[in-house]
């Protein structure tokens, strides 16, 4: 039996070679980190209308409030999120710095 071996150039797979600086890495994590959390909100806003149906289908006040706590809290923190993109944006704007790029 004859071992076959792929040759594989290493630097066409490479994702450092992408991220020139440093900033260009924390552009993508940071890009990353939002669109994450607008899905675990989504996800959460989901779940706790869900929980307030069921509750209120079997009369438990207990699981309409922690519905009610799923929902409110993903709400506040899509709030805190968009309102640090926001902060980001007014400091690139007066600053006249590139955080983020687009």
């Amino acid at each position: 039996m004859e071992k076959v071996l792929a040759q594989v150039k290493l630097d066409e797979f490479s994702q450092i070679a992408k991220f020139r600086t440093f900033a260009d890495l924390t552009n993508i994590i940071v890009r990353n980190a939002f669109m994450l959390a607008g899905v675990i909100s989504f996800i959460l806003l989901i779940f706790g209308g869900f929980s307030i149906i069921v509750g209120a289908g079997a009369s438990d006040t207990k699981k309409i409030e922690q519905g009610r706590s799923a929902m409110v809290g993903a709400v506040l923190g899509l709030v805190i999120v968009i309102s640090s993109l926001w902060i980001v944006q007014i400091i690139e704007k007066t600053t006249g710095l590139k955080l983020l790029n687009p």
